[in-house]
């Protein structure tokens, strides 16, 4: 069999697996529209949209980012954003799958689009504007848009009065940013959603030599003297907990050591670009501040 074959053999399968679901389930295409749509979210802010907009009876699910509110853990999990598999999305019957950029891998989302499912991806820019394409995107895709746009104004409202509040102070703390979810703990250098975030919150990373993601090491901790370290909260927890983080031996090299002056919040809340970015820039502007005050 060529390989050619073998991919539309594979296809074939995907829609009917897609089919006989929903046959199953949904005996009649009366019936299927009387349920309304149905929605799979592969990126915890946009599930967070769906629930401002109220349009959660139409998530019938999410991937492992998607934590918050809490009702969203209740949901079904088709798993890691950047590690998915076409037959467990598929088996959830979604009639539209929404996503960031940073969903895959592609073949998989090629497998799905294959299958007659609707894909809406929002490029991942970690900027003000890909939070308002997600809220637009969430409203069209769950028939909201005019709740959605009510939203968006709040929203903007929210993000305006906040970057005012960075605009007015008159120091810019020195912080870097550590990634320990798994594995060797990484530090976040331009191109980052972090780097974005320490650069809204009006704090100045001190990692810029590199883009994206590399290992912590003692020399580059000495050479970049953060007064702050800025985490998430299940990086500290992956490390031991913050007595344990504090006791990592490159850490003493740095001005942020002798008062312990670290700052985590909530991965999704953190790095999540989503609603709640200007109470994560206005919680991250603020804490720093403490710390250098």
């Amino acid at each position: 069999m060529t390989a050619g074959m073998a991919l539309a053999g594979r296809r074939r399968g995907l829609k009917c697996l897609a089919g006989v679901a929903l046959a199953a389930a949904l005996p009649g295409a009366v019936r299927a529209q009387a349920k309304g749509r149905r929605l799979v979210s592969l990126s915890g802010a946009l599930t967070e949209v769906v629930y401002l907009l109220q349009a959660q009876d139409q998530l019938v699910g999410t991937d492992t980012t998607s934590l918050y509110p809490e009702a969203v853990r209740r949901t079904a999990k088709v798993g890691y954003v950047r590690q998915l598999s076409a037959e467990g999305l598929l088996s959830l019957r979604p009639d539209t799958v929404i996503g960031t950029s940073e969903a895959g891998p592609p073949v998989v989302l090629e497998q799905i689009r294959q299958a007659g499912v609707r894909v809406a991806l929002v490029p991942s820019r970690h900027n003000w504007a890909e939070v308002q394409e997600k809220v637009a995107v969430v409203g069209r895709e769950t028939g909201r848009a005019q709740q959605a746009t009510a939203l968006m104004a709040q929203l903007d409202a929210q993000w305006a009065g906040v970057q005012a509040q960075v605009a007015q102070a008159t120091r810019k703390p020195r912080v870097l940013f550590i990634l320990a979810h798994s594995g060797s703990p990484m530090v976040a250098g331009r191109g980052t959603a972090a780097q974005a975030l320490m650069a809204y919150a009006g704090a100045a990373n001190v990692i810029d030599q590199f883009e994206g993601y590399r290992p912590l090491t003692a020399e580059a901790l000495a050479s970049a003297a953060p007064e702050v370290i800025i985490s998430t909260t299940q990086g500290i927890e992956a490390l031991g907990g913050e007595t344990a983080f504090w006791q990592r031996p490159e850490l003493a090299l740095t001005p942020a050591y002798a008062k312990k002056a670290l700052v985590a919040l909530e991965a999704s809340h953190l790095l999540g670009f989503g609603p709640r970015l200007p109470g994560a820039v206005q919680a991250l502007h603020l804490r720093t501040l403490q710390w250098v005050a």
